[in-house]
């Protein structure tokens, strides 16, 4: 007799079996006894249906939705939604549609994925929300925006009024393609008559494109929009503006958007005051640069470690390092200590400047700390200090990198080594390359060939030497 119960052995089965597997028309040999009552060879069992489906042979909605959530493989999930959709009386639940779809549009079959919307519509499913909010994730995830726009239309298909959040979802996804600015500004323009209103996220959303597009004007034809609309901008709005005038050299209006911002209770964030100190160095504006991070912390932003990084970088820009040192010396009272890049940069530009007395105090200090100078940095001031004849600190400097650890670079040696053997005899000099031997060789040092290269040279002034009279 013929089984009527519809049974797939176990997962594992359906895992291996071959994806071209072809279903027969008729009810497959495969049995699946219920839980809830043994099944009998001479009379087929039927499961109770929810209401909203008809009697099925093959048993409940729910079954086939649990069996189609365990495969892995989107295909064979699909293999299986089919062939229980071929099944007489039976009817799929929302959940498994919602499943199935799920799982194509993260595997990227999105054409069988577009089937089944149609057949969600024609059968007349209730629809929810959330479908489309994971729709709209999977095609920013796939980078596909024109489906992102589509998908807001189908909502109104379905009659599901998009919310605001999906609004902003697809807006955020168009503006990253320049190509589909116009096409998110007429959305924007135009969801209102949808029922959908933008909110001030949607307005930062285009501000933020409009700004980056160079299109300043209509940024701030936006801006303004907001209050003509009762909506309030936030932190961002202004941050948003202030970038935009600052990519367009117009630090002093960014300022001034700055002190309305203020004056209406804003609290500026990090960011903000990254983006204008950081515009101020660069227009060499730095009195004002100065001011504005002194100012930050009654403001209620206390200055962070990139706030301090960036004035002391546009002080030795501008060969000012005296002042930058002022600013180094001011982080710890404001609860910032100074970090690897604070001191780099300082004795960078205190170098830059001939200061190496000072430059080798601060580097000593950032050694102490545990902070490793560029080679760079170290080599400017090994070099500055031979340049000046000064060849006791040159070695003091050397001597100090070894004694914490670190190796200096190959130029260096090279640099030193030559004006240390032009001053001093060749058995203190044999002694200095029994210091430099005993230092970890690394890749990247290549002590080896200064070695040599010092070797080389022994050898030329011990034999010009002997050959004097």
């Amino acid at each position: 007799m013929q089984q009527s119960l519809f049974l797939f052995h176990s997962s594992k089965i359906v895992k291996t079996a071959s994806r071209s597997l072809a279903f027969p028309p008729r009810p497959p040999f495969f049995f699946f006894h219920s839980s809830s009552s043994p099944a009998s060879p001479s009379k087929p069992q039927q499961q109770q249906q929810p209401p909203c489906t008809s009697t099925s042979p093959i048993g409940s909605p729910t079954r086939v939705q649990k069996f189609i959530s365990a495969q892995s493989d989107p295909l064979l999930a699909k293999e299986i939604f089919d062939f229980a959709s071929n099944q007489p009386g039976f009817r799929h639940s929302y959940s498994s549609f919602l499943v199935l779809i799920l799982k194509l549009g993260r595997s990227k079959h999105f054409s069988l994925v577009d089937d089944l919307l149609i057949r969600l519509k024609s059968e007349r499913y209730q629809v929810t929300p959330n479908l489309f909010s994971y729709l709209i994730k999977i095609y920013a995830e796939a980078n596909l925006p024109e489906k992102a726009l589509k998908t807001f239309y189908k909502m109104l298909e379905f009659s599901i009024k998009p919310l605001p959040r999906h609004l902003n979802r697809i807006l955020e996804l168009l503006v990253s393609h320049r190509n589909f600015l116009m096409p998110a500004f007429d959305l924007f323009k135009n969801a209102h008559k949808y029922g959908v209103f933008p909110n001030t996220k949607s307005y930062n959303i285009l501000m933020g494109a409009f700004c980056l597009n160079g299109d300043l004007s209509i940024a701030y034809k936006l801006f303004n929009k907001m209050f003509e609309r009762d909506l309030e901008p936030d932190v961002e709005s202004y941050r948003v503006l202030m970038q935009g005038l600052c990519r367009k050299s117009q630090v002093n209006k960014a300022v001034d958007l700055l002190e309305d911002m203020l004056n209406k209770g804003f609290v500026p964030d990090s960011l903000s005051y990254t983006t204008l100190l950081n515009s101020l160095c660069r227009k060499k504006k730095l009195r004002e640069a100065y001011k504005l991070l002194c100012r930050m912390k009654v403001k209620g932003c206390n200055p962070d470690i990139v706030h301090y990084n960036t004035v002391i970088l546009g002080f030795c820009r501008e060969g000012r390092a005296m002042d930058a040192i002022k600013v180094l010396e001011d982080m710890p009272s404001n609860g910032c200590s100074p970090n690897l890049v604070s001191y780099r940069t300082l004795v960078g530009g205190l170098c830059d400047q001939g200061m190496f007395d000072e430059a080798r105090k601060y580097m000593e200090e950032m050694l102490l700390k545990g902070f490793s100078p560029h080679f760079s940095v170290s080599h400017a001031l090994v070099k500055g200090y031979c340049n000046a004849g000064k060849i006791e600190e040159a070695t003091a400097v050397l001597g100090e990198m070894l004694k914490y650890g670190e190796v200096p670079h190959t130029d260096t040696w090279l640099t030193i080594i030559p004006v240390i053997c032009e001053d001093y005899e060749t058995e203190r000099m044999g002694k200095i390359l029994e210091e430099v031997i005993k230092v970890e060789i690394k890749g990247d040092t290549r002590i080896v060939e200064a070695g040599v290269v010092l070797e080389d040279y022994l050898i030329k002034k011990i034999r010009s030497r002997s050959k004097r009279p």
